[in-house]
């Protein structure tokens, strides 16, 4: 699966391969981002394979596993900085890139106040449902602020 461009920074793909974490650093990505819990599915890259290819080919290896029914602002808050410090373009992959997308757009509306159906939308027109991110929202603005 292509990353999906989400920003000129920020792009967010499905499961990856060790192959991928090759041509990812080939085309200029400096940065990659875990978003999936190891043991998700069988055969996936584990966390500590992922580290070691991305360490291999030069780029730097965050993981911040998450899943989306228990995601907090404090999952959010990581997840942003990781982005706002990764060098060159940053790479967020899960399963699907639903949740990293996820935690870009919860930031957005959190914290830059922008519009949570606007973002569904323009989501929706990469090939991502975010349809969850309105209660999201309303679940982390519950949550003390880390």
């Amino acid at each position: 699966m292509p990353p999906t461009p989400i920003t000129d920074q920020l792009s967010v793909s499905g499961q990856i391969t060790r192959e991928d974490i090759a041509a990812f650093a080939k085309e200029g990505y400096g940065t990659i981002i875990n978003n999936r819990p190891d043991g998700e599915e069988p055969g996936q890259l584990t966390n500590e394979e992922a580290a070691a290819e991305a360490a291999k080919h030069g780029l730097e290896y965050r993981y911040i596993p998450i899943v989306t029914n228990t995601m907090t602002r404090r999952d959010v808050v990581a997840h942003q900085h990781a982005v706002l410090r990764g060098r060159q373009k940053v790479l967020a992959y899960c399963r699907s890139g639903t949740r990293c997308y996820l935690l870009w757009a919860a930031n957005r509306v959190l914290y830059e106040g922008e519009s949570a159906v606007k973002i569904v939308a323009e989501a929706a027109l990469k090939g991502y449902d975010l349809r969850v991110l309105p209660r999201l929202i309303e679940k982390l603005e519950a949550e003390p602020a880390p």
